[in-house]
């Protein structure tokens, strides 16, 4: 018996840690957290928006205080902060999961390919994906997050009301070619993450009813285009301004 199920069993809900370190419990997981972060990124773009409003960054530093002072944001947003986690936690192991079947199955596995082969390997593409988008999320918390948390950031005040400047960071890092180059790259991996990611998080919880998957697929995709479109346009526009080509 594993220490989470030890744990859970002593409070009666021993048949939870059970469920949660069960495969499909693992993929029931993964499609909530998945799906939640998903509501997350659309509120996200829509805030990071505020950017590209020429006002000196008015705009997107009073967004960034509310963010960060409203109880019920706060909340939510430490919530998000586990769904990371627990995604990506559950992402490496229902890979390591996959891959470890695959190994014990031998040559039989490499004889019989057909649908269980292309899964696997859009398992293991997603588990590297996914992978590449925790690095991202870190480095980005570290590089923004954290220093407005740690207030190493300026401050800046608007109609007698000061609030910590973290447009300013945010501008001079958007200025690097380098960094926007890595930003586009990592919204293009999300984009192929959500491509996939979106759909399969509705069928692993049993809402794939034929009149409504159709809907959910476009929907999908759309979400996998348009947000990580929407993400790279920002510190492209940011940079073409830099260089006066805007």
């Amino acid at each position: 018996m594993s220490a989470l199920s030890k744990t859970f069993s002593t409070i009666g809900l021993g048949w939870l840690a059970n469920f949660l370190l069960s495969s499909i419990g693992k993929k029931v997981l993964m499609s909530i957290t998945g799906l939640f972060l998903v509501s997350f990124l659309v509120i996200h773009l829509l805030g990071n928006f505020q950017l590209l409003s020429q006002d000196g960054g008015k705009s997107f530093n009073i967004y960034a205080e509310f963010m960060t002072h409203n109880p019920v944001i706060k909340t939510v947003s430490y919530t998000l902060y586990l769904s990371i986690l627990l995604h990506s936690i559950q992402g490496i192991l229902l890979w390591l999961q996959n891959r470890n079947a695959r190994g014990s199955q031998g040559y039989a596995v490499k004889v019989n390919r057909g649908a269980e082969g292309t899964s696997a390997k859009t398992a293991s593409r997603m588990a590297w994906l996914g992978i590449i988008m925790f690095v991202f999320i870190i480095l980005h918390m570290a590089q923004f997050w954290l220093p407005m948390k740690m207030s190493w950031t300026g401050v800046a005040t608007y109609e007698g009301e000061t609030v910590k400047d973290l447009y300013s960071p945010v501008m001079e890092t958007f200025k690097n070619p380098l960094f926007v180059a890595f930003y586009v790259i990592c919204m293009v991996v999300i984009a192929f993450h959500l491509w996939h990611g979106f759909q399969s998080g509705f069928q692993t919880l049993g809402l794939n009813h034929s009149k409504y998957m159709p809907l959910i697929r476009g929907l999908g995709k759309i979400i996998a285009v348009f947000i990580p479109l929407g993400f790279a346009i920002i510190p492209i526009v940011v940079y073409a301004r830099t260089m006066g080509l805007l």
